[in-house]
């Protein structure tokens, strides 16, 4: 056989058509097109000599035996498979090792790593991309686009949960990136629901949209989707040299002279997961993870910051406890300001302008570590002006939340060691990574796409996403074909 001999014709038929007539009368945007559909089959064709030199040069292996055992003792040539790559199809073809009753065995397609199925891995890591960046739909147009290959929905999405599988292994394996000296490890967490198929809701949830009866035929009213949510709990750590403040850093005086504040610490080093399958302990002790490989001495302060939920707390709390890890937990102060602000309206008319006065002077002195002192203030200026029950709801919801939750109010001592009181962190993840992709209007989620896409997307936030792929193509080579083999016939 000649070598690359259709390449070459190929190479030779573009040549002679950009100097001949037809082209030297086209615009650079025709001339673009043209070179980029005839690029593309350049180079596929390019890909199909290469791989057929592979089969002529492929020598026979003296022993294959599977990993049941059997061994293969017929060598078949001339077995070929299909492969869809990001230049077009391509057809593969290598010697088959067989014996009776079992599955033939193809040793090269173990050092050509093969995927199972038609798509190669470029179009599986280009469809894992483009799946989180938007719709299966959008994902499957800009594939096409980049490849001239077509995609369908559903294969997308398959391709995306396959890319996925190995990504709580790569950072559970990836070595300790540590954070400088002086610096604090802050721990954060948050949910969002995700509206899902039916059968991919928790039980409870499932009952509850079962026994729920539909205000319109055609679409969810306000309310209804409630029922039919899970919860994604995202998770973040970061680290960040302290920024000791003051209160009047944080909180001005409504009309006051403007004056220099101390701005708050910075985020570095920001990583973020998310999983709609994992729950809120598991995320938690991933959390925990996380910190831990960062700081596995103990030498940083722990700082962890929530919106005051609850169970979360006490989840935190008990990780905390288990791994004798010391911890200050914060809830933020953004969350208590909007207390505050319920508490105002009772005591205000809109429009009245003393009302910011008010709220930034509770506030201010809920960062100098007197939440106790605010409540009892609420408290005194409900009863002396006598609101009806229906009147004051936001003023007790707000006595009631600063005296349940003031043990993680010591904003003042969170100001004076330069530490970060708001969660901003990981409310803007549950924004970028829930809503943006997977409140896309009419998605219902399955359990498998949810999950993969939050964990991708995830991963490509925290700049992760190569080295990843490295360690993902590593572990398809095992899963796929080393495991196979009883004997050692496919160089690793």
């Amino acid at each position: 056989m000649v070598l690359f001999g259709a390449s070459r014709q190929r190479f030779d038929e573009t040549v002679s058509w950009l100097t001949g007539p037809q082209a030297g009368g086209l615009s650079h945007a025709d001339l673009e097109q043209r070179l980029q559909d005839v690029g593309r089959e350049l180079l596929r064709q390019l890909l199909q000599d290469h791989l057929d030199v592979r089969a002529v040069r492929e020598q026979r292996v003296a022993e294959v035996v599977g990993d049941d055992q059997v061994p293969r003792r017929y060598a078949e040539a001339g077995h070929a498979r299909g492969l869809a790559t990001v230049f077009g199809k391509v057809s593969v073809t290598r010697i088959a090792y067989r014996a009776r009753g079992v599955a033939n065995l193809a040793p090269a397609d173990g050092v050509l790593n093969l995927p199972v199925g038609l798509y190669s891995h470029g179009l599986r890591r280009l469809a894992a991309i483009e799946a989180a960046r938007g719709s299966f739909e959008q994902a499957t147009a800009a594939i096409r686009r980049a490849t001239g290959v077509g995609v369908g929905r559903r294969q997308v999405q398959a391709l995306a949960e396959t890319a996925a599988l190995d990504i709580d292994d790569f950072y559970a394996s990836r070595r300790c990136a540590g954070c400088p000296d002086g610096d604090i490890i802050v721990l954060t967490c948050d949910a969002k629901g995700i509206v899902m198929r039916p059968d991919a809701l928790r039980a409870a949830t499932a009952k509850k949209a079962a026994s729920s009866s539909r205000k319109l035929a055609t679409r969810l009213s306000r309310g209804e989707k409630l029922g039919r949510k899970r919860m994604a709990e995202v998770v973040a750590v970061y680290h960040c040299t302290p920024a000791p403040r003051t209160p009047a850093d944080v909180i001005g005086v409504p009309d006051a002279e403007p004056r220099d504040r101390r701005g708050g610490p910075k985020a570095a080093g920001k990583w973020l997961h998310a999983s709609v399958t994992t729950g809120t302990a598991g995320q938690i002790s991933t959390m925990f993870n996380e910190a831990a490989r960062r700081d596995p001495h103990g030498k940083h302060p722990w700082v962890v910051l929530v919106d005051g939920n609850a169970h979360q707390i006490e989840t935190i709390r008990a990780q905390a406890k288990a791994r004798d890890q010391p911890v200050t937990i914060v809830i933020d102060f953004v969350h208590v300001l909007e207390y505050l602000w319920k508490a105002a309206w009772c005591f205000h008319t809109e429009g009245d302008p003393a009302i910011e006065t008010w709220v930034a002077a509770q506030a201010r002195l809920i960062l100098a570590g007197r939440a106790h002192r605010v409540a009892g203030t609420i408290q005194r200026k409900i009863t002396s002006a006598g609101l009806r029950p229906d009147r004051r709801k936001g003023a007790d919801a707000c006595v009631t939340y600063l005296l349940n939750k003031a043990r993680y109010l010591r904003y003042h001592e969170a100001l004076a060691a330069g530490w970060p009181i708001a969660t901003g962190v990981i409310e803007g993840a549950c924004r970028h990574l829930v809503k943006d992709r997977m409140d896309i209007t009419g998605a219902r989620w399955s359990l498998a796409g949810a999950e993969a896409i939050l964990k991708l997307r995830a991963l490509i936030s925290n700049g992760d996403f190569d080295d990843y792929w490295t360690h993902h193509l590593q572990q398809e080579q095992h899963r796929v074909h080393t495991s196979r083999y009883a004997n050692a016939v496919i160089p690793t």
